[in-house]
């Protein structure tokens, strides 16, 4: 399958205000992936220099391969997101001009049936975004407490039949461990009601959102790359989040929201500079793709996105 990038046009639109303001701009592209956001920036840009952050060493070397004719414009670091500023500090810089985050799983990781993300695919249960380190979704499937399990798919995955799934994940782990995705695919459709099943799309989706989720942490890296994002950005630079799925969504619109809302106490007549916000929202609420790229990429139908623009040091 062709990798289409979810709104490409728009998300370099949006950063070119901060791009054109300096002479030697930074873009930081929080999550690489195979590096469509950031060869649609270098092409338009020439005198731009992007920094690509992420966990996936796969990710990279695609990605490295195919923004080499770039030379040093661009430049990449085997990292989560949420250590942009040691990344920053490792190229000898303290602030950009952009930070692009296009959050959730990537293209490759769920066409590579191998890497376990994908329920279409029978393949191990792992679901690391950085197979280097970390726990897998086999050790949580097969370990983790029942309660623990429950809270998992309740909250990241808003399953409400997490307790039926979560009873029979024990009784199947307690004959023999479960290290299969179609194992757990099974065992999750044969888990919830007939009736439920029949609409909603695939039953595995939010039991398999759940767990990729807690195996990469992903939404504590979100709270905290933002604020770290916000924080190294200069006057007059944005940030843009791409998000989802309503988890993700909900932290940055939060994080959003307190960036750019002022902290005057609210029995004062008038603003008091020091109190006024640092940032505004470039619009309201968040923007959808359009009805077009949705037919051409189906997997922009889900996508939020936000952004921010600092005003103020």
């Amino acid at each position: 399958m062709q990798h289409i990038s979810v709104m490409r046009d728009r998300c370099v639109e949006l950063l070119a205000p901060a791009i054109l303001a300096t002479e030697n701009p930074v873009v930081i592209d929080a999550t690489l992936g195979l590096g469509g956001h950031s060869e649609a920036l270098l092409e338009q840009f020439s005198q731009l220099t992007v920094i690509g952050i992420d966990r996936d060493k796969d990710a990279l070397a695609k990605a490295g391969a195919r923004l080499a004719r770039f030379g040093e414009r661009f430049k990449s670091a085997h990292s989560i997101f949420d250590q942009l500023s040691e990344v920053l500090e490792s190229f000898g810089l303290t602030n950009v001009n952009g930070v692009l985050f296009d959050l959730g799983v990537s293209s490759m990781q769920l066409d590579e049936g191998v890497r376990g993300f994908s329920y279409s695919h029978d393949a191990p249960l792992d679901m690391r975004m950085d197979q280097s380190r970390g726990i897998t979704a086999g050790e949580i499937v097969n370990t983790y407490e029942p309660g623990e399990l429950v809270r998992i798919l309740r909250v990241y995955g808003e399953e409400k039949f997490a307790t039926r799934i979560v009873e029979n994940i024990v009784k199947a782990r307690a004959i023999s461990p479960m290290n299969s995705t179609v194992q757990l695919a099974a065992l999750v459709k044969e888990s919830i009601p007939a009736a439920t099943r029949r609409t909603g799309g695939n039953p595995s989706k939010r039991t398999f959102q759940a767990l990729r989720i807690a195996v990469n942490d992903e939404l504590g890296a979100i709270e905290r790359a933002i604020p770290e994002a916000l924080d190294r950005i200069v006057i007059g630079g944005r940030v843009v989040v791409m998000s989802f799925q309503s988890l993700e969504d909900r932290i940055v619109k939060e994080k959003f929201a307190e960036a750019s809302t002022s902290k005057s106490p609210r029995e004062l007549p008038i603003e008091l500079p020091e109190y006024a916000a640092k940032f505004k929202l470039v619009f309201n609420s968040s923007e959808k793709p359009s009805e077009a790229e949705i037919a051409e990429n189906s997997r922009a139908a889900s996508v939020r996105l936000r952004a921010i623009e600092r005003v103020a040091a």
